[in-house]
């Protein structure tokens, strides 16, 4: 027997109901449009607000719990309708605040529903609510999160008490969330002492003295930071050149900046130094940063160099470059390179696309022959243009001699040699059209 659901007579309720697709299961190729609908439906709520925000905030309920319901008929393995259900929560708190909603009771709820969170929806809540909670609602957010906090402080735990350790640390990282919205200083100095200096918590100081004018401050902890954490190093980095600069210490910031492109030879490490160097200088600099780039890893390159037209650079290091090492690049990387040397370096543009097409082929990654069939074709294309056709042949010869037994492969390797190619294939609209013309012709 049909499951027939009676249409509710609410329009908006309706709207939800119909986006969520309840009995439904929505799997990876339906994801797309399902999360139009919900988008679509989360604009019509909010659209509300102004002209009626207590209606707005019982929608937002409905949509929430409507969500959590969902859930196990979604795939969630990108985590997107997590997120999408998760900032529903923020339109909720603006909801209620523009209905002018008591702040307390918005703090109580939003804590039940963060320990009641079986599908994670709620899961860092804390970052996003504190950017729509006004003065009054992050008040009374902080003061029902520090009896959390300090109810976890108090609590006697054992020396493993795993749950009393997680509450701690828990609600410590929502109270650094809420003092940095706040830019209480003080307040989360006095936090840190109480709950630990986490490898976050340098850059979050650093930027609450930056916000209130206070460079000298804001150095010393990033400073600080960079000697403890060398993971974060180029976002502190960043940070402190930004600082150095605003304490007339240019020269300071142009060495930090030399120092890590040379460490690191890439697109951005090189956008970073030029950022700091005088705009008479930038040519020798340029040419002294280029020089020093010769020693980076070659995919971190083909991006630098392509993006400051250092093409014969580029031609010269990938023509020298082992199989081993063309094989370690990324096929996106790889193909931009050849593409562009295509026209100025055909030989070598043959080499990267050979290297490219046979890593697919050699892997038996049939799912891709097509992308591996264009790639060769370019390959045969360039190896013609630089007068290389002894290389290609010798290419064919290979293929016939060790793939040959890949009926997937074969024949449309076949037809590319014979010069029918996947660019010479009729395009579908192409074939489509011509087997019109046929039927009308009948």
């Amino acid at each position: 027997m049909t499951n027939r659901r009676t249409p509710h007579p609410d329009p908006m309720k309706r709207m939800i109901e119909n986006a969520l697709r309840p009995g439904h299961f929505i799997g990876w190729r339906e994801a797309d449009a399902f999360s139009i609908g919900l988008r679509q439906t989360q604009v019509a709520i909010a659209a509300l607000m102004k002209s009626r925000p207590e209606r707005t905030v019982a929608l937002y309920e409905t949509f929430i719990a409507g969500c959590a319901e969902k859930a196990d008929e979604v795939d969630g393995s990108d985590g997107e309708f997590g997120a999408f259900a998760g900032g529903l929560f923020c339109g909720w708190i603006k909801a209620r605040q523009a209905a002018g909603a008591d702040r307390t009771e918005t703090a109580r709820l939003l804590l039940a529903w963060m320990d009641d969170d079986p599908y994670a929806f709620c899961h860092d809540l804390e970052r996003g609510a504190v950017k729509v909670l006004d003065r009054e609602g992050l008040k009374s957010f902080e003061q029902a999160v520090r009896v959390r906090f300090d109810e976890a402080s108090a609590a006697p735990g054992q020396p493993e008490d795993h749950a009393r350790d997680y509450q701690f640390r828990r609600w410590g990282t929502v109270l650094k969330t809420i003092y940095a919205a706040q830019r209480d200083i003080e307040k989360y100095l006095d936090l840190t002492a109480q709950a630990g200096l986490g490898e976050a918590d340098y850059e979050t100081i650093a930027a609450m003295y930056q916000a209130k004018r206070k460079p000298l401050d804001a150095l010393e902890w990033v400073e600080r930071g960079l000697k403890i954490d060398q993971r974060s190093g180029f976002k502190l980095g960043r940070m402190r050149r930004k600082l150095l600069v605003q304490l007339d210490r240019g020269g300071e910031a142009l060495d930090s900046a030399w120092e890590e492109f040379a460490a690191h030879p890439d697109k951005f490490t090189y956008d970073e130094l030029m950022r700091y160097v005088p705009k008479p200088a930038r040519g020798a600099w340029h040419e002294k940063a280029m020089a020093a780039s010769e020693k980076g890893e070659l995919g971190s390159l083909i991006e630098l160099w392509l993006g400051t037209k250092e093409i014969g650079r580029l031609a010269e290091r990938l023509d020298s470059a082992g199989n081993t090492e063309l094989d370690r690049l990324s096929h996106d990387v790889a193909e931009l390179a050849a593409e562009r040397l295509a026209r100025t370096h055909p030989a070598v543009a043959a080499k990267v696309f050979r290297a490219v097409g046979m890593h697919t082929i050699d892997a038996g990654d049939s799912e891709h022959y097509d992308a591996a069939l264009s790639n060769l074709e370019k390959a045969m294309t360039c190896y013609r243009k630089a007068g290389l056709d002894a290389q290609w042949n010798a290419l064919v010869a290979e293929i016939r001699g060790k793939h040959r037994r890949k009926t997937s492969l074969m024949p449309g390797f076949e037809k590319l040699v014979a010069g029918v190619g996947p660019s010479r294939e009729p395009a579908f609209l192409d074939r489509a059209r011509k087997r019109w013309n046929k039927l009308g012709r009948a």
